[in-house]
């Protein structure tokens, strides 16, 4: 029988990209879920599923051998959907960017590790892609007399980045309040879309403006290497919408901020503002990572002109070893715990896509 994998918010831009991968590099069955009735594309099964129906949910995960969970923002997110995966044994992934969803799916490797299932967080190209190229850095420094000591990670996307209103909303949301960065030892407070910093990221983007940004990587890889600091800057092109984002971070109040009015308001100007910029600044993604040691830094770049198919290539791949058992680690991981360099590279090539990478 075919391999049933399940994709729930599988109809949007970034469920979508990763459904098309999965089917391009397996013979799984591959079922998407959305809120609404929608025409199923051609090769998919198209399912209408609301998350708060338990129920239906825990059917659903029950007829699957790997369920994919793309029904963002996950900063509204509950673990039900882990949780439900574990409980019948069933492998996870998800497409999660909210540190707090991260943690608490982590609380449950234990539980998964019990049940034998592999779950996997923070898949897709940042977090994801950008997790795997950061361990590839830091192996680097396995052949050399230097141990690393700093994690520099730069990310641009162009206007949307092909992704939709959800995604806008999850930006917004992250502007609400500080963050915990770990800088130099210890854990300390960063605002959101501060201390812009200007990063030479390969063609078509150049020198772009970043600032920082939560994102579960600054969490994850703090935990996974052994660095005192990690910094995870973001930016956009046009370098207007960083500009704006900065204003609305500084001046807007914070209680009208926290008002889920005005995350939706914001969130749909940006989206009208990009389709319009869309058409010349493209929805590619750019990142940049770097690991410095006492005496060196080993960079690894990677450039694509589609942010939301590069994110279905991260995920795609996982699923990918997943179904053909090359990947079986028991537990809840993020994904440079999970993914050895080799395999990363290697899907990432059969893909098309690879990173550059060298000392610098």
């Amino acid at each position: 029988m075919r391999p049933q994998v399940l994709i729930l918010g599988g109809q949007g831009r970034i469920g979508y990209s990763i459904a098309c991968d999965v089917l391009r590099h397996t013979d799984a069955q591959v079922t998407v879920t959305g809120r609404r009735a929608a025409p199923s594309p051609p090769g998919l099964i198209t399912r209408t599923l609301d998350l708060a129906d338990a129920p239906s949910l825990q059917t659903a995960i029950a007829a699957s051998d790997l369920v994919i969970h793309c029904a963002g923002p996950f900063h509204n997110r509950n673990g039900r959907v882990l949780e439900s995966c574990i409980a019948q044994g069933v492998n996870y992934l998800d497409v999660s960017d909210c540190v707090p969803f991260t943690r608490r799916a982590l609380a449950q490797h234990k539980a998964a590790q019990d049940k034998g299932v592999t779950a996997i967080i923070n898949t897709g190209v940042f977090p994801g892609i950008s997790n795997s190229m950061v361990r590839q850095c830091v192996e680097a420094f396995d052949a050399v007399e230097d141990t690393p000591q700093e994690i520099f990670l730069g990310y641009v996307v162009g206007g949307s980045g092909g992704a939709g209103v959800t995604v806008m909303r999850t930006t917004f949301l992250g502007l609400l309040q500080p963050f915990s960065a770990w800088v130099n030892g210890q854990w300390q407070p960063r605002w959101p879309y501060r201390d812009r910093q200007v990063v030479d990221f390969p063609e078509p983007f150049g020198p772009i403006g970043v600032y920082w940004y939560e994102v579960p990587e600054t969490y994850t890889l703090a935990d996974t290497f052994d660095v005192d600091t990690v910094v995870t800057k973001f930016g956009s092109a046009p370098d207007l919408y960083n500009r704006l984002t900065g204003i609305v971070a500084r001046w807007c109040p914070k209680p009208l901020l926290k008002q889920p009015a005005t995350i939706e308001f914001l969130s749909r100007v940006s989206y009208g503002m990009t389709q319009v910029s869309d058409r010349w600044s493209g929805t590619g993604i750019g990142i940049w990572a770097e690991v410095g040691g006492k005496a060196q830094r080993y960079r690894s770049t990677l450039v694509y002109d589609d942010t939301a198919i590069a994110a279905g290539v991260g995920t795609g791949s996982l699923v990918a070893l997943l179904l053909a058992g090359e990947l079986n680690q028991p537990g809840v991981y993020p994904v440079e715990q999970a993914l050895p360099t080799p395999l990363f590279e290697r899907t990432l090539h059969q893909r098309g896509l690879q990173t550059t990478h060298g000392w610098s």
